[in-house]
């Protein structure tokens, strides 16, 4: 089913949750683990992240520096195909324009079909300082909104390769990210909310948001979006602070504020203490956003499902 018809079809709000692959050559029983704990709280979607190629260096033992180029988190498209015939849980696949070409999309989106998933992520991505030589005539998507008009290609039936016979349209609901506290490249949050109309105005069916502290900074954007035409259901991102480096990390790696109250709350405490202050201040999140109704609330849990359990028992689900 797709994201869309579940938010439709909701009485109340729903939860939903994001993972992330392991690191390659790793083990799949963490995520094995995480996964049988969040399925306990009937998520109707859940988000896996895509992970592009990048460069890396290692030195030999003569001194000189070789360059390498991989993927440190394959395998996407499994994790799909576990959570979906597993679980019986729609699976969203994040889709990147960064470290593929249209190409090698387009596969992707084939193979998803073939797996019966009808619901993708439709993101950038982050510069990996490694951008794929083009050859044979190949291309890229360089911004999300490119991403976004080959996907609805795809649903009317037009591939890469013109006449393809038997070129079946596809069906897929198309989601795209929303920054409360706007891009960091966008020169204000009005330009980055025009971008996203852009993006909805392309196919795009709903938005997630980065991960916010203050609900209010939520609120205006929704506000905002709805003043520039956005009518499209806007999913709050919410992430549980677990430690004191996250006072300083999260800010530098997603360009977001973090409370004044809530940095001085953690520094404050002794760092064993750092994962109860995040799980109560996202409980007052999460109170806050259940009585204001909004459509769900998406957490970013990633690789661990310990402090979420402690706030879901916190909020008796």
């Amino acid at each position: 089913m797709k994201v869309t018809e579940h938010l439709y079809k909701a009485n109340d709000t729903l939860i939903s949750f994001e993972i992330i692959p392991p690191k390659r050559g790793g083990d799949i029983k963490q995520l094995l683990t995480v996964l049988d704990d969040v399925v306990k709280y009937k998520p109707p979607f859940i988000d896996i992240t895509s992970h592009a190629a990048e460069v890396m260096y290692e030195e030999t033992r003569d001194g000189h520096m070789n360059m390498r180029i991989k993927r440190k988190r394959p395998g996407t498209l499994g994790i799909c195909a576990l959570i979906q015939n597993k679980y019986n849980i729609d699976a969203v696949p994040h889709v990147l324009c960064q470290g593929f070409t249209r190409e090698e999309t387009e596969d992707f989106f084939i193979e998803l079909h073939y797996l019966g998933i009808d619901n993708v992520l439709a993101i950038r991505g982050d510069d990996s300082a490694f951008q794929k030589p083009l050859k044979y005539g190949r291309s890229v998507n360089v911004y999300g909104i490119d991403l976004i008009k080959q996907i609805n290609d795809l649903n009317k039936g037009k591939y890469l390769e013109e006449g393809l016979l038997d070129a079946y349209p596809m069906n897929f609901c198309i989601g795209t990210s929303g920054y409360p506290e706007k891009h960091f490249e966008s020169p204000n949050l009005a330009a980055d909310i025009k971008y996203t109309k852009e993006k909805i105005d392309a196919g795009a069916e709903y938005i997630v948001t980065q991960m916010f502290f203050d609900n209010k900074v939520y609120y205006d954007y929704v506000d905002n979006c709805k003043n520039e035409g956005i009518t499209a259901p806007i999913i709050p991102g919410l992430k549980i602070i677990t430690s004191k480096n996250h006072a300083h990390s999260i800010p530098k790696n997603f360009y977001i504020d973090i409370p004044t109250e809530l940095v001085e709350e953690i520094e404050k405490a002794k760092p064993e203490h750092a994962v109860e202050i995040g799980v109560e201040w996202t409980y007052k999140q999460v109170e806050d956003l259940l009585n204001k109704k909004v459509p769900a609330l998406h957490f970013y849990i990633m690789q661990s499902s310990k402090p979420l359990k402690m706030l879901m028992k916190k909020l008796g689900i």
